[in-house]
């Protein structure tokens, strides 16, 4: 192959066509359903308004500004990249059908990418503080009670096992938090005079973004690493419909997705589709929520 602006352009288009193919044909995407995506314009976003739900209330006297609390949370925006070299003495020879598999290949590796922070993220959650200082998934949440003392919520009941989780994944603020600040963008250096091409005879092509993940409410989520049966489902379904925000207010929580990953997908059907439990009575847990088996965790 004559190497000109032609035969690059060309070039250039083929591997932008694999990029596009892998990408489209990456894993179905299901980090949508526990995290809230919130666009960056800075190297990082503070989460002040984690701290407090608003609410409505009667309008008497003056209105009560319910301003952002003081957490503090940040999550700072990281970069990332993949990058791909194209040896010249390849495009001259016409020995470019090896690179479609590496170009289809950083298609998928980047429509997996979200899926595989956020999910990383979840699994963490039992070693990882959020805004209120404490592990997202903690015995010791600090919420004040109705009388105004602070007490200690739970999100989670422990376990040594694999973990698994129920969500409320129909609410606009999620759990989790995926922060973007620049979407992949394939980009090629092709030209004679780039230094790649020039120094090491080597064309280069590349996507790079800059994002981030964290934590939203951990309200919305309760995490056991117990085994996975009937009663630890029921009692996880109760504390998080029962949980509550300052002052007693109850949230309105509403336990809909049980999310588990491949090994614990028996156990999750037989809890929520079979229609008879082991025992054989029927199964009250059937249809209660809806099981998400993530292949992420």
């Amino acid at each position: 192959m004559e190497i000109n602006a032609a035969s690059l352009r060309s070039l250039n288009t083929s591997f932008n066509t694999a990029y596009n193919d892998g990408l489209s044909g990456a894993a179905a995407s299901q980090w949508g359903r526990i995290a809230t995506e919130v666009p960056s314009t800075t190297g990082e976003n503070e989460y002040g308004w984690l701290g407090s739900f608003p609410r409505m209330r009667e309008w008497l006297g003056d209105r009560q500004i319910q301003n952002l609390s003081t957490s503090g949370y940040r999550i700072k925006n990281r970069k990332f990249e993949l990058t791909i070299g194209v040896a010249r003495d390849n495009i001259e020879d016409d020995n470019i059908g090896i690179y479609a598999p590496m170009f289809r290949h950083m298609g998928e590796s980047v429509g997996a990418e979200y899926d595989t922070s956020v999910w990383a993220l979840l699994k963490a959650g039992f070693s990882t503080p959020c805004y209120d200082g404490q592990f997202f998934f903690d015995t010791d949440h600090p919420v004040l009670n109705e009388a105004g003392q602070e007490v200690s919520v739970v999100n989670t009941d422990g376990g040594a096992g694999t973990p698994w989780f129920l969500v409320d994944d129909r609410r606009v603020l999620k759990p989790l938090i995926l922060q973007i600040r620049k979407r992949w963008k394939f980009i090629s250096l092709d030209k004679e005079t780039d230094p790649g091409v020039f120094m090491r005879d080597q064309y280069t092509y590349g996507v790079d973004g800059r994002y981030n993940v964290g934590f939203g409410f951990w309200q919305m989520a309760w995490g056991s690493k117990q085994t996975l049966d009937a009663t630890n489902y029921a009692n996880a379904s109760a504390a998080l419909g029962n949980m509550k925000g300052d002052y007693g207010r109850p949230l309105g929580i509403v336990p809909r997705l049980l999310i588990v990953p491949q090994t614990l997908a028996s156990q999750a059907k037989k809890i929520l589709l079979a229609e008879n439990d082991a025992a054989g009575a029927t199964n009250i847990h059937k249809g209660s929520a809806e099981l998400l088996i993530c292949p992420w965790l």
